[in-house]
């Protein structure tokens, strides 16, 4: 939006963009909170900020321009982004930590300590159906199974206990390595309290990392470690046995059902 462009005059063009998006979101938080603060509604409800994924890079340079996109409307393109990954390797598309870590910032006040930094814990997405649920007294049904856990005692910084429930990751990511993306292989990962093995897509290569040692995945132990290393392959073909062959036809529309196929 022109407004907030005219915002950051001095800084380059790309710059200028990547900072008048963070503004246009910054006034629009502001505008959510001020409204439960508004309708007095701050204490009583949990507000959550985070992300999908680690910022969009391009492998090769492209150029600055002004594109149109039917959800979205008009905007730039991935040349414009510039989120940081605060030294993890890899962004959007790959598997490391620069992929897949994301940021996570909870609001409830009076339930969670306010500026409480907590490095400790390993939370998903996944968790969040079953954290809003137990924040909201709701039982989930006795036959559902979450990929989640509840992570509500841990927001509230009642415990900081290691989490018993492995995560996966499955992404269709070429191998050999590409030069231009050479963080961008892993096809499989599981990652089980501190230990993330990272797996390519025919099983040839792995590594390992010690993520309570070493977030940037600077430092493979795959060699020094065969057993753990089984171990966590036993896992992951364990989970991708359980992954169903496609996905079930009640997930989508109706409407969807009417569109004809490209």
């Amino acid at each position: 939006m022109p407004k907030y462009r005219q915002r950051f005059p001095e800084l380059p063009e790309a710059d200028n963009i990547y900072a008048s998006v963070l503004s246009h979101a910054d006034d629009r938080i502001g505008a959510v909170l001020d409204t439960l603060d508004r309708l007095k509604l701050t204490g009583n409800t949990l507000v959550v900020f985070t992300s999908d994924n680690g910022p969009a890079r391009t492998a090769k340079p492209t150029p600055l321009e002004l594109t149109y996109d039917t959800a979205t409307g008009a905007g730039y393109g991935i040349a414009a982004s510039k989120g940081i990954t605060a030294g993890r390797k890899g962004y959007k598309a790959a598997l490391f930590e620069g992929g897949i870590g994301v940021p996570f910032i909870a609001r409830w006040p009076g339930r969670i300590a306010a500026g409480r930094v907590d490095t400790n814990s390993l939370i998903s997405a996944v968790d969040l159906l079953p954290t809003f649920c137990a924040a909201a007294g709701v039982n989930l049904p006795a036959s559902y199974r979450p990929d989640g856990v509840s992570q509500l005692a841990t927001l509230e910084g009642r415990v900081y206990a290691r989490r018993e429930k492995p995560l996966f990751w499955k992404f269709n990511s070429p191998w050999p390595p590409s030069k231009d993306a050479p963080y961008h292989w892993a096809a499989d990962v599981v990652e089980n309290q501190n230990w993330k093995l990272l797996v390519n897509r025919d099983g040839s290569h792995c590594e390992l990392y010690d993520m309570a040692a070493d977030p940037c995945e600077s430092n493979d132990l795959a060699k020094g470690q065969p057993d753990l290393v089984n171990q966590l392959m036993r896992e992951l073909k364990e989970w991708q046995a359980s992954l169903p062959a496609g996905p079930d036809s009640r997930c989508f529309s109706r409407e969807r059902a009417k569109s004809k196929p490209n």
